[in-house]
């Protein structure tokens, strides 16, 4: 058998070389390192069969020709990163030089995650734990969440431990393939690893032990307290969600789909093509970090081309602008002195939004002109370094209603210290003093995982928080109500609401950048020569004619549900009231068929089969309205 396996790998492909040579070709040109521990191997071994094939064959989606190779679309990623980030190094040392003496412990707790392979391998060995002083000079360190972090993962274990406990095989690796439709042998002979099925792998679960990050607290002089703080808990807010009961994965949005079939190791052409094939995008929120990893790439040695670094970006930018996110403008009513207006915001992530690392945020722009462009209101605008203004020292609380520009509804988790202030030091992080962040759909107080999930500030006694029409807790959303002063205009009125998102916001780096090392002066070079403009994810907009042409719409008719799953929709109003359905609209003006059927006191719809959006043309008490309709 080790002879057969010798001379198949030898063979000639085409042209003169083996396939065995093919491999050592493509580990020498390749920037990926390539080093043996006592328990793994570094992502430059996955390479020579799973990365790009230098004959065409594997790794090829064949409906469209593309190279879809795991290992180029992983290697720009956060994920293949994250001990090279650059931010995170900088917060690492900032947390040391506050509690020096903790240097270990958090090196340790903190590694275990960013540099999974290099902190496990000591500790597997029994070893002393790995540090912080070894970063630099660790060739598994500098591999990030590389391959065998994820695939050699034991599935026993997986998705029950957290904070970085990870559990690994000893020669095993996981993948998403049964055990009868691939072919062990090769990676046998060549790694000396036995591949095969492994639940866990097409499951949240594998994503658990980092994902879930529970820390110690310490007081103001370093001392434990006991206590300890949910630094972050996407795993849990995906549990508390519908998305986990109803089997949509992680993977479903982070390592998309296609139905192949793809051949998996290169120059194995007579391999089997398995369906389905789950791209390595491993794409985030974090625009901001890679273009900064990507400007920085050649000082920060990272073996990815600008190019892969262009796809990642694009990808991320398209999951937060086109699957995070919907929002929706209404006008209420009009008086002589007040415009009444409501933004519908609608998480449609499978965790909270934003979710991860607390120092990310999400903040709602609206804006009120007339009908010569003049701003009437606005809330939400940012000053020359990004900073909202208005913004309220310490953190600005949750809103229900936003009555003034000063005011602005921000999204996002405040930590505080045992003192109760605001702090961005995670080892003095005691309790969430806001946590506002968007609920994913079907998120409820009473789960189980709510512990490591719960709202906190005053957004609790927010009436239509993570609540449908029918004060029905679970429905993802929040309704953030606007009254604008007019000061006596009576014309035309043009709102818009945006949302924008920021991972590393001004406020979160003022304390980090007050201290100084050697990583935190480069991050900070790094950062002042990167745009650090908030990302806009989402936006709408509403007309309203002059004062008396309009009247209040949702007096008379009550849309339920808005959004719609099923597109099905009741428009409800008293007997009273004289409503009738005349035609419906997409976003485009184009007319659309919708099954309507008068009920008695209201008219039942069913929407089209495609979501988006639906504009409603009824008449009511002899006023032609528009109502718009969301459907997932």
């Amino acid at each position: 058998m080790l002879f057969a396996g010798w001379a198949e790998a030898n063979r000639p492909v085409r042209g003169p070389h083996g396939r065995l040579e093919l491999l050592l070709f493509r580990s020498d040109s390749d920037t990926l390192p390539v080093l043996q521990s006592d328990h793994f191997w570094t992502s430059g071994r996955c390479a020579g069969c799973h990365g790009r094939d230098l004959l065409g064959l594997a790794s090829i989606d064949p409906t469209t020709g593309n190279d879809v190779n795991v290992v180029d679309d992983w290697r720009s990623s956060l994920m293949a990163n994250s001990a090279r980030d650059p931010f995170f190094r900088a917060k690492l040392d900032h947390e040391v030089l506050v509690n020096p003496g903790h240097s270990d412990a958090l090196s340790n707790k903190c590694l275990s995650c960013h540099a999974p392979l290099a902190m496990h391998e000591e500790r597997i060995s029994g070893r002393p734990p790995f540090t912080l002083a070894m970063l630099d000079t660790s060739v598994l360190a500098s591999d990030g969440v590389s391959c065998l972090a994820c695939h050699m993962q034991r599935p026993g274990p997986t998705g029950h431990f957290y904070s970085g406990d990870l559990h690994f095989d000893s020669a095993r690796v996981y993948g998403p393939y049964f055990d009868d439709q691939i072919n062990p042998a090769i990676m046998q002979f060549f790694v000396g690893l036995t591949p095969g099925f492994g639940e866990h792998i097409v499951n949240s679960k594998v994503c658990a032990g980092c994902h879930t990050l529970i820390t110690e607290t310490v007081d103001l002089d370093g001392n434990l307290t006991g206590d300890e703080f949910v630094e972050q808990a996407t795993y849990h807010e995906w549990q508390n969600s519908v998305y986990s009961a109803n089997g949509t994965h992680c993977n479903t949005c982070h390592m998309p789909r296609i139905d192949g079939p793809v051949i998996l190791a290169a120059e194995y052409a007579f391999l089997n093509g398995q369906t389905p094939f789950g791209m390595h995008h491993l794409a985030g929120g974090n625009v901001h970090m890679l273009e900064i990893l990507k400007a920085n790439s050649e000082e920060l040695a990272i073996p990815a081309t600008e190019e892969q670094f262009d796809s990642t970006i694009a990808r991320s930018h398209r999951l937060l602008t086109h699957r995070t996110l919907n929002v929706l403008v209404q006008a209420e009513d009009r008086t002589t002195d007040t415009a009444f207006y409501t933004v519908h915001l609608e998480n449609r992530a499978g965790h909270r939004f934003p979710s991860g690392y607390p120092s990310r945020r999400a903040f709602v722009r609206f804006v009120v002109r007339d009908v010569n462009g003049d701003t009437l209101f606005s809330s939400g605008m940012t000053d020359a370094i990004h900073e909202v203004i208005g913004h309220d020292a310490g953190y600005e609380p949750h809103h229900d209603v936003i009555r003034d520009g000063n005011e602005v509804q921000i999204y996002e988790l405040v930590m505080g210290d045992v003192n109760g202030d605001v702090t961005t030091v995670l080892e003095r992080a005691k309790d969430p003093l806001k946590d506002n962040r968007l609920v994913p759909l079907g998120f409820v107080t009473s789960h189980p995982a709510y512990d490591t999930t719960r709202l906190a500030g005053v957004v609790i006694m927010d009436p239509d928080f993570n609540r449908d029409a029918s004060n029905t807790e679970g429905s993802g959303t929040d309704v953030i109500h606007y009254h604008v002063p007019l000061n006596g205009v009576v014309g035309g009125l043009h709102a818009t609401a945006e949302v924008y998102y920021q991972s590393m916001p001004p406020g979160w780096n003022a304390e980090m950048l007050s201290f100084h090392s050697a990583r935190i002066d480069s991050f900070r070079t790094m950062l002042s020569e990167s745009d650090a403009s908030p990302i806009l994810i989402a936006a709408d907009s509403i007309a309203l004619g002059p004062l008396g042409v309009t009247e209040r719409v949702s007096a008379h008719v009550h849309v339920l549900p808005n959004p719609t799953t099923d597109g099905r929709v009741l428009l409800a109003h008293d007997r009273a009231d004289r409503v009738s359905y005349v035609a419906a609209y997409d976003p485009s003006g184009r007319a659309v068929h919708v099954r309507a059927e008068l009920l008695n006191g209201g008219w039942s719809l069913q929407l089209p089969d495609v979501p988006g959006v639906y504009l409603i043309h009824m008449q009511v008490n002899g006023q032609d309205v528009l109502q718009r309709i969301v459907r997932r």
